[in-house]
C-alpha cells in the first residue's frame, strides 16, 4: 500500500498529518468564531470586569486569569471534530487502515490542535503590545505568562482529544470536554469556599489545571507545574492511542 503524505513530508506522517488537520481546521468557519471569542471575552474580562484603566498597576495577571475560563469553551471547540467526526463519517477506518502508528495519528491530530492555539494566542499578542506605553509592564513576566498558557493549552487539548476519542459526535465531544474541563479548571475554588482538611485541599489543588498555571502568571516558572502540564499531556495522548488501538482491534 502507497503510504499516504503530503509533499516533502514523505519521512514525517506526524507532520503529514498535522498539516492536513491544519487544513481541515482553516476551511472550518467555527475556527474563527473561536478566535473572535476568545480575543473579545478575555479583553472584556479585563476592560470591563477587571477595570483594567482604574487598576493603576503596570500588569496583565488580570488578563491572562481569564485565559483558563475561555480555555473551557475554547478548547472544546477546537477538539471536539478530531476523533468525534472522523467515527460519524466513519473516515477513522480508513485512518486505522493506513500505516501510521497510532502514535503518528495522535500526534498529529495533536499538533494540528496546537498550532490553531498557537494561532489564537499570535493575535492576542497586539493587546499587551498596545498596553506597554501605558506603564512599566515586566516584558519577562508577560512572556512567562504566555509560556504557561502554552502548556495549559497542552493538557487541555490532549484532555479534549481523548474525550473526543470517546464520543460518536460533535455535540458530545464538546459538551463532555466543557463539562470536565470545567472541573479541573476550577476544582481548587472549592478549598477557597469550603474548611476542607488540608490534605483533601491539596488534592483538589494539584488536581486543579488552573491552579498550576497561578504561578506562571507570577512570573514564576515552578518545576512541579512544568512537570504537571507535560505528565497531564503525555498521559492523556497516550491514553487516545489506547482508544485507537482497542477501535482497532474490536
Amino acid at each position: 500500500m502507497k503510504k499516504f503524505s503530503l509533499p516533502g513530508t514523505e519521512n514525517m506522517p506526524v507532520l503529514a498529518l498535522a498539516k492536513k488537520e491544519l487544513y481541515s481546521f482553516s476551511n472550518y468557519p467555527v475556527t474563527y468564531g473561536i478566535g473572535i471569542f476568545f480575543l473579545l471575552f478575555c479583553s472584556i474580562w479585563l476592560f470591563y470586569f477587571q477595570h483594567f484603566f482604574t487598576m493603576d498597576t503596570a500588569s496583565l495577571r488580570s488578563w491572562f486569569a481569564a485565559f483558563p475560563l475561555a480555555f473551557i469553551l475554547v478548547i472544546p471547540s477546537i477538539t471536539m471534530k478530531s476523533w468525534a467526526e472522523e467515527r460519524r463519517v466513519g473516515s477513522i477506518e480508513i485512518l486505522l487502515t493506513m500505516p501510521f502508528s497510532e502514535w503518528d495519528l495522535v500526534l498529529g491530530k495533536f499538533l494540528a490542535a496546537f498550532g490553531v492555539l498557537v494561532f489564537i494566542l499570535i493575535l492576542s499578542i497586539p493587546l499587551p503590545l498596545s498596553l506597554m506605553s501605558l506603564g512599566a509592564f515586566d516584558g519577562g513576566v508577560i512572556l512567562c505568562e504566555y509560556l504557561g498558557v502554552l502548556l495549559l493549552g497542552c493538557s487541555a487539548i490532549s484532555l479534549g482529544l481523548f474525550l473526543s476519542s470517546l464520543s460518536g459526535n460533535q455535540a458530545g465531544a464538546f459538551l463532555g470536554s466543557a463539562v470536565i474541563l470545567l472541573t479541573v479548571m476550577l476544582i481548587n475554588r472549592v478549598t477557597l469556599v469550603f474548611n476542607l482538611p488540608p490534605s483533601l485541599a491539596a488534592v483538589f489543588n494539584w488536581l486543579s489545571l488552573s491552579f498550576h498555571f497561578e504561578s506562571f502568571s507570577r512570573g514564576l516558572v515552578d518545576t512541579r507545574d512544568l512537570s504537571f502540564f507535560i505528565i497531564t499531556a503525555i498521559l492523556f495522548l497516550f491514553l487516545n492511542t489506547r482508544v485507537l488501538i482497542y477501535r482497532k482491534w474490536r
